[in-house]
């Protein structure tokens, strides 16, 4: 039977994400997965794991299968499941009406930074805006090393994302979740440049947090935009989707 279009569309949604996300390296071979609600609201569409599945990279529509919300496949090949992890964007899903889509991935410099346990410092303002914004919000850590497996893990660490739109997981990755999907996706690489820049200027020396009086101007100048804004975002989807290939 053939899908609605509005169906379709999303499920290409999450697998361009998912595209975007291993062209750029921020995950590897078949490691990490992009959800987002089903049109319908009663289903969470999530790229699936299994014996025909194909690495994130090269992830396709009829690589996207959709799950109730106890994490139960309800469509998709016989050769596709949910991940190990679904319990975790479903959690996210229940519990946060205002999650639309759920990225988990596993970049490797953002898993060194919580393997050391080094924290990711505002090293610059002008330069990248919307990551400083990511770490002034607040980044929480999830400090267990594991897979979240089932609802009692994923209630663990929705406690400790609370209301952020990013969490780092230690020894694991990350998870970052959205109003859209091209949002979860934005905020994951924006999290991924700020670790990148604190790598390399570790790399360097010693580096120099920018001054209160600057991070204040930023925030004044963040409080100022209408709520809700997300400044640039479509343009940074669309960068990155092509610098991706995706």
């Amino acid at each position: 039977m053939a899908l609605p279009t509005a169906d379709r569309d999303a499920r290409e949604l999450v697998a361009k994400s998912c595209r975007m996300l291993g062209g750029l390296g921020l995950t590897k071979a078949a490691t990490g997965h992009v959800s987002q609600r089903s049109p319908d609201g009663k289903h969470v569409l999530i790229r699936a794991r299994g014996r025909d599945e194909i690495g994130v990279r090269y992830t396709t529509a009829d690589q996207v299968i959709a799950v109730d919300l106890d994490g139960k496949k309800v469509d998709g090949a016989d050769g596709l499941g949910a991940p190990s992890e679904v319990f975790l964007h479903v959690h996210l899903y229940r519990t946060r009406p205002e999650v639309e889509s759920v990225v988990h991935i596993h970049p490797p410099t953002v898993v060194l930074f919580t393997i050391c346990e080094m924290p990711l410092e505002p090293l610059y303002g002008g330069y990248d805006p919307g990551s400083l914004d990511l770490l002034l919000k607040g980044i929480p850590t999830y400090g267990r090393s594991i897979t979240i497996t089932n609802f009692e893990l994923a209630k663990d660490f929705g406690a400790a994302m609370g209301d952020k739109s990013v969490c780092l997981m230690r020894g694991h990755g990350i998870t970052t979740a959205g109003a859209s999907v091209e949002e979860a996706t934005v905020t994951a690489i924006r999290l991924n440049e700020l670790a990148e820049m604190n790598f390399r200027a570790h790399q360097l020396g010693t580096p120099k947090p920018i001054p209160d009086e600057d991070i204040a101007e930023f925030q004044r100048c963040r409080d100022k935009r209408p709520r809700g804004e997300n400044v640039h975002m479509n343009s940074t989807w669309r960068y990155y989707a092509d610098l991706s290939g995706a």
